[in-house]
């Protein structure tokens, strides 16, 4: 049988065996809904208000009423830019955003245009990090929501968010971050970095697909996205998805307790493979952070190869080893486009089509990273074989 080696982790990762462990009495025997006032219902309502509470604690929020379940990150992004941008028009309809920001917000942010909003993007320097100076230049009285995201998905980024959320927190503008892709792997305190609202979800951190939650500190104006039993607060109704979330409580605990040790053994597997390829191709070169940056990820390129990315990934696939061009959601896009996060740091068109993103998580070993190697060396020497014929 073929080996086949996962290193798209940021993209979505395997549930842990004890996640859906934790899934399945919810799925089997304590199935209620936890709107019912029956013992069914009861108990499925005694699960939510632990999974909030658990919630609460990993982000280091006072109250846990203020984490809201949702479907995932796409959505818990459209329910903080929407939700606040119509709770707040009458305060003004100014949004700031970064140039880097997910697809999600991106788009979000142009239907907001069209409903009249006015948006501002933060631009980046060459490492993917926002310029903290024109953040405060750009906010006005009329200003109601900052989005920037915890780290990006493509580079691996990661922000000033402290800096950030004490710039918005002095301009008295509520401070939205998209951490999906630093939940779970890096420490954060939404009451130290100063975040008023934070997007984070399961399936990047071992958990099911289909669930996530968005924190709302208390006080804070939002306009729910859906109507209906008025469930969540009121902010999000829908029959809660108990088995989802007892996966993702699962998954977060997991990470929680081994954070600081797997962060560090990723980080040195990143660095040892970074170290090969600097000292193996002359023209490699790393698109991000190469300090501020989540442990296990790596986003790079070849000089002169950049065209040809697709086709090594297709060879590195045939060899069983899945890394990606970008990120996984903007494969979607028709058009194909370039990555307006490389282009945003200062790439060409050419070059943000041209980068491979390897992205490592719990269960990639140094055999995995050896074995990415020596694919990656025979892959390559196939592109040249074809160059030079």
């Amino acid at each position: 049988m073929k080996r086949r080696t996962y290193l798209d982790n940021a993209a979505t990762t395997c549930a842990d065996k004890s996640v859906v462990e934790a899934m399945l009495p919810y799925l089997t025997t304590q199935y209620g809904n936890p709107s019912s006032l029956h013992g069914f219902g009861t108990e499925a309502k005694a699960a939510l208000e632990r999974a909030r509470a658990e919630i609460a604690l990993a982000i280091g929020a006072s109250t846990a009423p203020g984490i809201i379940f949702t479907s995932g990150g796409t959505e818990s992004n459209n329910l903080a830019l929407k939700g606040t941008a119509f709770a707040n028009r009458d305060r003004g309809n100014h949004i700031i955003v970064s140039s880097i920001e997910h697809d999600c917000i991106l788009n979000t942010c142009e239907w907001l245009r069209g409903q009249g909003f006015r948006i501002s993007y933060i631009p980046v320097d060459e490492n993917a990090v926002i310029d903290l100076s024109a953040l405060k230049e750009m906010i006005t009285p009329g200003t109601i929501l900052v989005s920037v995201m915890y780290a990006n998905n493509e580079t691996g980024t990661i922000q000033p968010i402290r800096e950030i959320g004490a710039i918005c927190r002095e301009a008295e503008v509520p401070f939205h971050s998209d951490a999906c892709q630093a939940f779970g792997k890096i420490p954060l305190n939404v009451e130290e970095d100063m975040i008023d609202l934070l997007t984070i979800n399961s399936h990047k951190i071992y958990g099911p697909k289909g669930v996530g939650a968005l924190y709302i500190r208390k006080g804070l104006k939002a306009d729910p996205l859906l109507h209906g039993g008025g469930q969540e607060g009121g902010i999000r109704s829908t029959t809660e998805n108990i088995p989802g979330i007892a996966g993702f409580v699962k998954a977060v605990q997991l990470c929680m307790h081994d954070l600081r040790a797997e962060s560090g053994r990723q980080l040195q597997l990143k660095n040892s493979l970074v170290q090969f390829l600097s000292e193996t191709y002359d023209t490699f070169y790393l698109n991000g952070d190469p300090v501020n940056c989540l442990p296990g990820h790596v986003n790079f390129s070849f000089h002169g190869l950049e065209g040809e990315t697709i086709r090594l990934l297709l060879l590195l696939d045939e060899m069983g080893i899945a890394v990606s061009a970008g990120s996984a959601c903007s494969s979607n896009n028709s058009n194909h486009s370039a990555s307006h996060v490389l282009q945003a740091i200062g790439r060409n068109q050419f070059e943000a089509r041209g980068a491979i993103r390897v992205s490592l998580g719990r269960y990639t070993t140094q055999e995995d990273i050896d074995w990415f190697r020596n694919s990656l060396s025979i892959a390559i020497g196939s592109l040249n074989r074809i160059f030079s014929s």
